[in-house]
């Protein structure tokens, strides 16, 4: 694989084929990605149903002779300050997806972004004061699109503070990487180091 500073290939570091080299599995991908941001969801929204609110012991009046519609409770549903009909209760979004799956998932994007020329190595990146305008005019000479993403083998104080005010630069190392990031992104920008890191990961 090249790697690649400015956008023009400087040198060359060995990879594996099995790793990044994958066919682009869609159904997959988008099983992983779908997963991992149910498993985002809160799910605390919670109601009270008829069982829940307060009062309703005692029949409100007698079934037959008042002329008025029947009733049994007052925490019927119908009535004001009564129980929600399909109250909606604490759950959990979170579904089921193997290792196998999740790093088949990865090898899948990343062979891909490969393919579209969209993810791009260099030997390390860093920076030597915590300064938003010093990150940008070093990464100014990289063709990279609209969102970038920068994964470092340990992400240095210097680099997040210099990024985090930026909304389109995402900055982690590679134990915070997962398929959102890496799908929502244009560009990756990854060191050397890190590209091992995650070979090693996906074996």
């Amino acid at each position: 694989m090249e790697l690649q500073f400015a956008g023009q290939a400087t040198g060359t570091v060995e990879v594996a084929d099995d790793i990044f080299s994958c066919a682009f599995n869609e159904p997959l991908i988008h099983q992983v990605v779908t997963a991992y941001l149910a498993g985002g969801r809160a799910g605390t929204a919670a109601q009270k149903n008829r069982a829940a609110v307060s009062g309703g012991g005692i029949k409100p009046w007698r079934q037959k002779g008042t002329g008025r519609a029947r009733a049994g409770t007052i925490r019927s549903p119908l009535w004001r300050t009564g129980g929600v009909t399909f109250a909606a209760q604490p759950r959990s979004y979170q579904q089921k997806v193997n290792r196998k799956m999740y790093r088949g998932a990865l090898r899948s994007i990343l062979s891909e972004l490969i393919r579209a020329e969209r993810l791009y190595i260099v030997d390390s990146f860093s920076l030597d004061t915590p300064k938003t305008k010093d990150f940008i005019a070093k990464i100014s000479p990289f063709n990279l699109g609209a969102r970038v993403l920068i994964v470092t083998e340990m992400l240095e104080e210097n680099l997040y503070l210099a990024t985090r005010n930026l909304s389109f630069v995402d900055a982690r190392d590679v134990s915070a990487i997962d398929p959102v990031a890496l799908v929502n992104n244009d560009s990756i920008l990854i060191t050397v180091g890190a590209l091992k890191q995650i070979e090693e990961l996906l074996q």
